[in-house]
């Protein structure tokens, strides 16, 4: 399975691709998308959008996380976040994908146990998970860590449906 993570932000996208064979877990790629904070948010959202079919059409996933929205301080912030995610779940959705999303704290406690991990711990189990030879950026190692916490969840329910299967 081939699972593309992202971790949206209307100014940094980060982006991570993870492969699963056989419980093992394989770094594809891993990036950032910056945009320049001067344009329009319109130009912004345009690039992520424009990346992200970059990746997918290179890379070819077979599903696509995304972290799901928080509660914010700031409205404007999560209205922000809120407009990266559309596009990138729209971006997936051109692609026939299938989007799963799972909260900050769901991610953190697949990758690193706990849910209310920093982003250095989160980068760190993940450089260790993918044997990683360098540390990856925060919004890409964020991106990473979603896509590992899909594959834990997707091989679980799989295990649980075969279970079901055998009653």
């Amino acid at each position: 399975m081939r699972t593309l993570g992202i971790d949206p932000g209307s100014h940094i996208t980060g982006y991570g691709i993870v492969d699963s064979e056989k419980g093992r877990l394989f770094h594809v790629c891993d990036g950032s998308i910056v945009t320049a904070p001067k344009k329009t948010l319109t130009l912004r959202l345009n690039s992520i959008f424009d990346n992200i079919q970059k990746v997918i059409d290179e890379f070819e996933p077979s599903a696509v996380v995304v972290e799901e929205i928080f509660y914010a301080k700031n409205a404007r912030s999560a209205i922000m976040l809120g407009h990266a995610r559309g596009v990138a779940m729209l971006c997936a959705a051109r692609h026939g994908l299938p989007v799963f999303e799972y909260t900050p704290m769901k991610i953190k406690q697949a990758v690193v146990g706990y849910g209310n991990a920093t982003k250095e711990q989160v980068q760190k189990m993940v450089k260790a998970l993918l044997k990683m030879d360098s540390m990856p950026k925060p919004d890409a190692a964020d991106a990473l860590a979603a896509a590992i916490c899909h594959i834990h969840h997707h091989k679980a329910n799989f295990k649980s449906q075969i279970s079901n299967l055998a009653l």
